[in-house]
């Protein structure tokens, strides 16, 4: 895999340019190349967040990058297009040399709530006029950082608080769990069968298909996921199957349940296979004799464990007596070793916190990070039984579970034991977090060999490597963190009005508000300019000076100035619609009084 990728990077690093030196001059024929953009980080997310404002936006990127954490994560001086200012630690000087008096915008991008604070306030010192966005973790001091900068707040992001919702609703089998007020009304994502056809406000994608979902098809009746209204008065179809199914259980099969996690499987099959041989050499037996229910349960024990026949001149009775013989040799040692080991598993699991009791129908939780602490607290809150596991059982995951009474193993998920100590045979679903795209996949292919039809949710960064992972193991469900968070991060730098982030598989729709300037290249135009299929859908209409949006308005209502339609579409569809719904640049003051000095042999006029 590693050798395919050696070849292809120069072919995508090629059209990559291609396309940068496109944008760029789109960019720079309405004004939009006299200021750059800075992102401060290193991981995954500043990586993504990097592309999207080279490759979709086209603006002047400026990257201060510190030595990556981690060897596996991707290089962001690999993306062509971008200055690079690489450092040992991101302070004043650093800033100064990545031009930040200069900036519209700049983003603090790496894990580090404080670090990302101090950055922010240094940054507002040096350029007060710039765009900030910051990455936290813990919103309620995210809330206090926008108080701290009254005049121009920050935008202040959690890239778990975005990924979270979409790992939970995959792992419990929904669409999506968010739902979206837009206008007075309360949208969800939901699947076109579950609510009637009155209700769908747009069609999203068809993802029957095997390779690929169809965003935003050409035929909307095609689109099994769709954007529909909410009933207020009715519950949301997909809210029915979250919470935990409790039963009463009686003790013997609680011993039974618990017996079952503390024991290997070999030993439990190897236990039933003798126990059922005796009961069944003890029936014959029973029956060939005349024996009395309780006489025959007598001499059944009896001539097992003693070992004790009676003299018979029956060969078929001296078969079953040295079948109960051999069957009950053998039985003792395998009864002893189940027992010895689950002694020595309910050791281990009181001093590494494991499970005191069975449980099933849970969702078992891999990595206690920022997107494995939302992902289990999001579970414990909809009332979803849960078992986190993690290696470092002072990760941040690990205090909330204590807390919250989530049962904690602190162990390897790609070692079978630990996921058999977390009931994997019995769990609703694997949600697999770390940040190791090879470890997550390890441990998923063992929780697969117990459970062959488990439901696995994977966290790959890398999209190729996702679809290889689909068609090799069959595992259908993988997201990436960084790819749900990007957009919305990249919109906040260039000051879009982002609603919502609606995720597709691997791929991510955007709800977003957009005002139609006049003589812009849409004033004028009917509806059916912006509605492109794969790239963009109007679901409404705010006319100016009307106080209600005409929501799914008709393809032939015409546009025009200070209109703000709310469109569904894909990062390249909104660009698109942004950049012809923006009203016409003002002309240079030397091209209003006249033509413009020379200033050599590419002197001109500038053109759009």
């Amino acid at each position: 895999m590693s050798l395919l990728r050696r070849l292809n990077r120069p072919l995508r690093q090629l059209r990559r340019r291609s396309l940068v030196a496109r944008l760029q001059e789109a960019a720079r024929a309405n004004g939009g190349a006299r200021r750059h953009y800075v992102v401060c980080g290193s991981d995954p997310l500043a990586y993504r967040l990097i592309e999207d404002l080279v490759h979709r936006y086209g603006v002047p990127v400026t990257a201060v990058v510190t030595p990556r954490r981690r060897a596996d994560w991707p290089d962001v001086a690999e993306i062509p297009g971008i200055r690079t200012v690489r450092v040992s630690r991101v302070d004043e000087q650093a800033l100064r040399g990545a031009r930040l008096e200069s900036a519209a915008a700049i983003a603090f991008a790496d894990q580090d709530d404080i670090g990302n604070i101090h950055l922010a306030l240094l940054a507002r010192e040096i350029n007060p006029r710039v765009r900030l966005v910051v990455r936290m973790f813990n919103m309620r001091l995210g809330e206090g950082v926008t108080r701290l900068f009254a005049d121009r707040p920050p935008a202040v992001l959690s890239d778990a608080e975005m990924a979270a919702p979409e790992f939970v609703a995959v792992a419990l089998g929904e669409v999506d769990a968010n739902t979206i007020r837009l206008h007075g009304r309360t949208l969800f994502v939901t699947r076109r069968r579950d609510v009637p056809p009155s209700d769908v406000v747009c069609g999203l994608a068809d993802t029957s298909l095997p390779n690929r979902p169809d965003i935003l098809p050409g035929e909307v009746r095609r689109a099994n996921i769709v954007l529909a209204r909410s009933d207020s008065t009715q519950p949301q179809p997909t809210a029915e199957p979250v919470r935990r199914r409790r039963h009463r259980r009686r003790p013997v099969f609680i011993l039974v349940r618990a017996l079952r996690g503390l024991v290997s499987q070999k030993l439990q099959r190897a236990a039933l296979a003798l126990v059922g041989l005796v009961a069944v050499a003890g029936v014959a037996l029973a029956l060939r004799q005349g024996y009395g229910p309780w006489e025959a349960i007598d001499k059944t024990l009896l001539t097992a464990i003693s070992g004790a026949t009676e003299e018979s001149r029956d060969a078929l009775v001296q078969v079953l007596q040295l079948v109960l013989v051999v069957a009950g040799i053998a039985l003792v040692p395998v009864l002893t070793a189940a027992v010895v080991e689950g002694l020595v598993n309910a050791r281990l699991a009181v001093a590494r916190g494991r499970l005191q009791a069975p449980i099933e129908d849970h969702v078992i939780v891999v990595g206690l990070g920022n997107v494995g602490t939302r992902v289990i607290k999001e579970l414990h809150d909809r009332g979803v039984g849960v078992v986190a596991i993690d290696k470092d059982e002072h990760a941040r995951g690990a205090v909330l579970a204590r807390q919250l009474g989530i049962p904690l193993i602190v162990g390897d998920a790609s070692q079978p034991e630990t996921l058999n100590a977390a009931c994997v045979h019995q769990c609703r679903a694997l949600v697999v977090l770390s940040t190791d795209d090879v470890s997550n996949l390890e441990a998923a292919l063992h929780g697969r060999a117990v459970h062959p039809q488990l439901r696995v949710v994977l966290r790959l960064f890398d999209g190729d490597f996702a679809q290889r992972v689909q068609r090799a193991f069959s595992i259908a469900f993988s997201r990436s963190v960084s790819y749900l968070a990007a957009p919305a991060f990249a919109a906040a730098m260039m000051e879009q009005e982002i609603v919502q982030t609606i995720p597709i598989e691997r791929h991510v729709l955007l709800i977003a508000e957009v005002s139609v300037g006049r003589g812009a290249a849409l004033d004028g135009a009917a509806v059916t300019a912006v509605d492109q299929t794969g790239a963009a859908r109007v679901i409404a209409l705010a006319r100016a000076g009307e106080p209600e949006p005409l929501w799914t308005p008709g393809l032939d209502e015409r546009l025009s100035g200070q209109d703000r339609l709310t469109v569904v579409a894909t990062r390249d569809g909104l660009n698109r619609t942004l950049a012809r719904a923006a009203p016409p640049a003002t002309p240079e003051p030397a091209q209003q009084h006249g033509p413009a000095p020379r200033r050599g042999p590419a002197a001109g006029p500038r053109t759009r």
